[in-house]
């Protein structure tokens, strides 16, 4: 008599990132819902075969986050890259968020101060005007209006040219680099020149500063640290491209979904135009942040040594992805976590990140975001799409969700 013996074929890793339903976009991918209300600390499979760690729930979100045994360095064996273009560009350039301390503390620490929550609040008037001219502008334009091309994307890109010194006359030029450097998937080649070209120019506009400074993030870095020789000017154009592209781009997105989002939920964008307290105003930012969390790619990470979490042992050199997406959808901190409610409490989001790298420009974020859901739909009451959400091209195929187009009415 022959024995049958049967095998088990194990289970493949899961694709990583994971695609949305269709007809949900405001939703993380279900998959991840999945993963979560299962294994929430599960392997994964990126596009170079590496199969780092998925990490889903919002307490182990960010206790690695906040934790010094896991790496932000891409350069480091095991970091999972999010695709060929971001591994070819880790290894020709490195910002402070791509650092560990004490490297990544002493770098910071040289931007920090033009974000701290006191003077980014000292900029809420002007931000206000920016605003209100934008509006301006719009209302005097025949419908329907690209509300991406004529507002969410000029705003943030005014203030942050002007935090930094770069002229706003050069928004095409770094507008049109940023956008390749957000891409996912990108042709390795392209997004190094991209890069280089954004570095580039910087390089030439700080020995400008050098010659004549202003009153300005560049102008402080070339007087202070460059002429000191504590930073090259490359480095210093380094971390002048940083923030030149986070501060526009994020925002930016966040304006725009955020308006899709509220017009698709009329009774949360009532309660938000009809109010004008702004503790309520600040509670629908936070709210928003953590219900779209336009970073959805995940926070990238590798372990430097062995770490135990929800059951299960990383090893030195595993790579991490922390999903701040699903973490933020989490039931266990935010009852009924699928529906937009902008009057619950969601200051506890990850949607800045955790820890020492959470992001520098939160407070200007916040600020901004404030102003604009505070305006826009009080000065324009009948704001509506001119066209059906299905018919938006969502950035699915971006490191940063939103919109590209937003066509509107009123």
């Amino acid at each position: 008599m022959t024995e049958t013996v049967t095998t088990t074929t194990p289970t493949p890793h899961p694709e990583y990132p994971m695609a949305r339903a269709s007809g949900c976009p405001f939703d993380p991918p279900p998959a991840l819902r999945e993963q979560r209300g299962g294994e929430p600390v599960q392997r994964v499979r990126l596009w170079d075969g590496s199969r780092p760690w998925l990490i889903t729930r919002h307490d182990q979100v960010r206790a690695l986050l906040g934790d010094p045994r896991i790496s932000a360095d891409p350069t480091r064996p095991g970091y999972p890259h999010r695709d060929a273009g971001a591994k070819a560009r880790a290894h020709t350039r490195q910002t402070f968020i791509t650092m560990d301390d004490p490297d990544h503390a002493r770098l910071r620490r040289m931007v920090t101060a033009p974000f701290a929550i006191r003077k980014v609040e000292a900029m809420r008037p002007a931000i206000q005007t920016i605003v209100d001219d934008l509006i301006d502008t719009m209302l005097a334009a025949p419908g329907p209006v690209d509300l991406v091309e004529a507002f969410a994307l000029p705003l943030p890109s005014l203030v942050i040219c002007e935090l930094l010194g770069v002229p706003y006359e050069k928004h095409d030029f770094f507008q049109k680099h940023t956008k390749v450097l957000v891409r996912r998937n990108g042709d390795p080649e392209e997004v190094i020149a991209a890069s280089e070209a954004l570095i580039g120019y910087l390089e030439d506009l700080l020995a400008d500063k050098l010659a004549e400074p202003g009153d300005d993030i560049l102008s402080d870095l070339a007087i202070k640290r460059v002429a000191t020789g504590e930073l090259t000017r490359r480095e210093a154009a380094e971390m002048g491209s940083l923030l030149l592209a986070a501060g526009h781009e994020t925002t930016a997105n966040m304006i725009a979904l955020g308006t899709v989002a509220l017009l698709q939920h009329p009774d949360q964008l009532a309660l938000l135009r009809d109010s004008d307290d702004p503790k309520r105003v600040a509670a629908a930012v936070e709210e928003l942040l953590r219900y779209l969390t336009i970073v959805h790619f995940g926070r990238l990470r590798v372990a430097l040594e062995d770490i135990e979490i929800g059951g299960v042992t990383l090893r030195a050199g595993d790579g991490v992805i922390c999903a701040a997406d699903i973490a933020n959808r989490d039931p266990e901190l935010f009852p009924d976590p699928d529906r937009l409610d902008i009057t619950r409490d969601a200051r506890r989001h990850v949607a800045f990140g955790f820890g020492v790298h959470q992001c520098l420009g939160q407070p200007l974020a916040r600020v901004e975001l404030q102003v604009v859901y505070s305006t826009l739909y009080r000065r324009i009451p009948t704001l509506a799409l001119a066209t059906g959400v299905d018919q938006l091209r969502f950035k699915h195929d971006g490191v940063i969700y939103g919109v590209y187009e937003l066509p509107v009415t009123w």
